[in-house]
């Protein structure tokens, strides 16, 4: 699966759009990696608890989303976008979306 944020594939021709392909996930923070973050905002520094947590959200949604654009027939996902949101207190969304096309050489 050919994942891209350019409205293109070099090299390739769009041959069919199948539409909007999406991905997301949700994830709750941790209370001990709170505890963690919140003795490290004292020193200041990165919180590798958070960035690891998001990282790893970020993959589960683009993993979801080829998924979809996969069901739908596509080979890529062209002009790929992410967005983040609070869902409630202590849990944020993620969400990879994009367009789901059909490419050949």
């Amino acid at each position: 699966m050919i994942v891209t944020s350019t409205e293109f594939v070099p090299e390739k021709k769009i041959i069919k759009s199948f539409g909007v392909a999406r991905g997301n996930s949700i994830r709750a923070r941790h209370l001990g990696k709170d505890i963690v973050a919140a003795l490290k905002t004292l020193v200041g520094g990165e919180i590798e608890e958070y960035t690891k947590l998001i990282a790893e959200s970020r993959e589960q949604a683009l993993e979801r989303m080829m998924e979809e654009a996969r069901k739908m027939g596509a080979n890529a996902v062209i002009n790929v976008r992410f967005t983040t949101s609070a869902v409630m207190a202590n849990a944020a969304e993620i969400l990879a979306y994009g367009t789901a096309v059909l490419v050949e050489d």
